[in-house]
């Protein structure tokens, strides 16, 4: 089926999501970027918002820029939306989701889900892999795992084990530098410890 006027980004989520994308790729090059300098003793944590409908552009671009050899830095994406299918593989109830859903309702089915895939289990496995200097970890899938996790609980877990690197957020929605809206519709949250890419 063709996509209508409404699903399409506006001409102005096009070029803002161009222009973002340019100043994500420079920050990548910043030597004080790389190395959380001139933050204020902040842990350097940006947001790169985008039009959730421009999802699949910012998917190429952060392949793009995983694969950029001329990068002097290493990009290390961790997606949230595998995390929590890791944690549950791990925890043996995926299969077991489906059925409590149907049986009990999304309500309770997310409540007991929340208990397992808690934001320090989270945090835990983004940890979990190696960071050196010169990394960068970019983390993805916000919108996919909403609303078993929002991002700004994960940003609390990991803000002190990230102090090295610079981490960016992929989010799909606006931030304003206090308050998070995933899609641009839904209040996500306040994380006020964050810096707007641009």
């Amino acid at each position: 089926m063709p996509a209508t006027y409404i699903d399409r980004p506006s001409d102005k989520a096009v070029v803002e999501f161009e222009a973002r994308s340019k100043v994500l790729r420079e920050r990548l090059c910043q030597e004080d970027f790389l190395h959380n300098h001139g933050l204020g003793n902040e842990v350097g944590i940006y947001i790169f918002c985008y039009d959730p409908r421009l999802e699949r552009q910012a998917r190429h671009l952060f392949d793009r820029l995983e694969r950029d050899p001329t990068l002097p830095c290493t990009i290390r994406e961790t997606n949230l939306y595998d995390i929590l299918l890791q944690i549950c593989e791990e925890k043996r109830i995926t299969a077991a989701i489906p059925k409590v859903e149907e049986k009990k309702g999304q309500e309770q089915t997310l409540r007991q889900l929340s208990a397992v895939a808690t934001p320090e289990a989270f945090a835990a496995k983004i940890a979990n892999r190696p960071n050196s200097p010169g990394d960068v970890l970019l983390i993805t899938g916000v919108g996919e795992v909403y609303p078993f996790m929002r991002v700004h609980n994960i940003l609390d877990n990991i803000q002190h084990l990230f102090e090295e690197i610079p981490v960016v957020v992929a989010y799909p929605g606006r931030f304003n530098g206090q308050t998070l809206s995933l899609f641009g519709r839904l209040r996500d949250g306040n994380y006020y410890r964050a810096f707007d890419l641009i």
